[in-house]
């Protein structure tokens, strides 16, 4: 247990929130005033505060630097009709992150700690949302192992922390994927469900490749037979194929996306078919040349519903239809935006107002 849920606040006195008008916006390189800090050690979890932004001092034999226990979360804070503030299922978060930490061998953090520590980080930091439409506060919770010693096993210690900063719409413009049929991002059994920090390491080489060839990211397959669709990048991938929604189902390869969650929700509370199973890049490939894919896009926490326009596939693009206005992926998504920033009522209890 924690000693106590009092969270020791120190305030910045050189405010940096200037910075939050840089034009253009960029995702994560622009970070608000405060975080929000706990350590654990002992078996218990000690320490709780919120310091002005800045560096954390770090054992050159750190077991995370060395063996790679490090795991962290992704959400959002949104403005509300009225003033508000609200964040998007954080309890979900919640979860998947000790999900993650189970996973990784390092310590549950206990709702109140994250639920809290969360609540007043963004109560003190509100005025970093951004002005701008389509702008919201990221949110990146965190964890990683403090043991100053080298050897294999898990670290006795550990920080939580929270950092936050102001976002603008994450892409501008429809993407580019192709299929990987070489590299794998994870495999079935491994940790491809938890969002720990070397998934997204061993993923970046094959991505720079993609890139030099001219696409925005990559749809990665399975490990085995390099045929059947997982996620795209750092998304989950949908597609909209006869008027049905079908997306790879869940793995222990897959990440439990609540982006994915949502849109999944919003669709079938719409009427829309959904399919929730293996996809292979040749019933893909398919349906695009037999002109039954609709949409495809991916979904998640940074761009929230980002469309796709070309999919690239042994050396061949296709091109999908541009989405009209009344494309479901459009829908779905002014359906989700209006219920994160309360123009619409919230039946699944999803918005939680971090108060005054």
């Amino acid at each position: 247990m924690l000693d106590t849920l009092a969270i020791r606040t120190q305030r910045t006195n050189a405010s940096r929130i200037a910075e939050r008008d840089a034009t253009p916006l960029e995702f994560g390189k622009v970070f608000s005033d405060h975080m929000f800090l706990a350590e654990y050690r002992g078996g218990e979890w000690h320490n709780a505060q919120i310091l002005p932004y800045g560096d954390l001092p770090v054992s050159p034999a750190n077991s995370a630097l060395h063996y790679g226990q490090a795991i962290f979360e992704g959400m959002k804070a949104y403005p509300t009709e009225g003033g508000g503030v609200a964040l998007f299922r954080p309890l979900d978060n919640w979860a998947r992150l000790n999900a993650s930490a189970e996973r990784m061998c390092m310590p549950a953090v206990p709702e109140e700690l994250f639920m809290q520590g969360l609540k007043e980080l963004v109560r003190l930091d509100a005025n970093w949302l951004p002005q701008v439409s389509g702008g919201a506060l990221y949110i990146r919770p965190f964890m990683f192992a403090t043991d100053g010693m080298l050897g294999v096993r898990p670290s006795e210690t550990y920080l939580f922390a929270i950092i936050t900063c102001p976002v603008d719409v994450y892409y501008s413009k429809p993407l580019r994927v192709r299929f990987e049929q070489k590299y794998v991002r994870s495999a079935e059994g491994g940790a491809g469900f938890a969002k720990n920090a070397g998934n997204y390491g061993a993923a970046m080489y094959p991505t720079k490749l993609a890139q030099q060839e001219g696409y925005n990211q990559l749809i990665w397959t399975d490990a085995s037979e390099h045929q059947y669709v997982e996620e795209s990048g750092t998304m989950n991938i949908m597609f909209i194929i006869d008027g049905k929604i079908i997306t790879p189902s869940l793995s222990t390869s897959i990440l439990d996306g609540i982006t994915r969650r949502s849109v999944l929700q919003l669709a079938r509370d719409m009427g829309v078919a959904v399919e929730e199973r293996r996809v292979s890049s040749r019933e893909v490939i398919g349906a695009l040349q037999a002109g039954t894919l609709q949409e495809a896009f991916g979904v998640g926490t940074a761009a929230t519903i980002a469309p796709i326009a070309v999919i690239g596939h042994e050396g061949h693009d296709y091109e999908i239809p541009t989405a009209g206005p009344d494309a479901l992926s459009k829908r779905i998504g002014a359906a989700l935006g209006a219920i994160r920033n309360g123009q619409a009522p919230d039946p699944y209890g999803w918005v939680v107002p971090v108060g005054e």
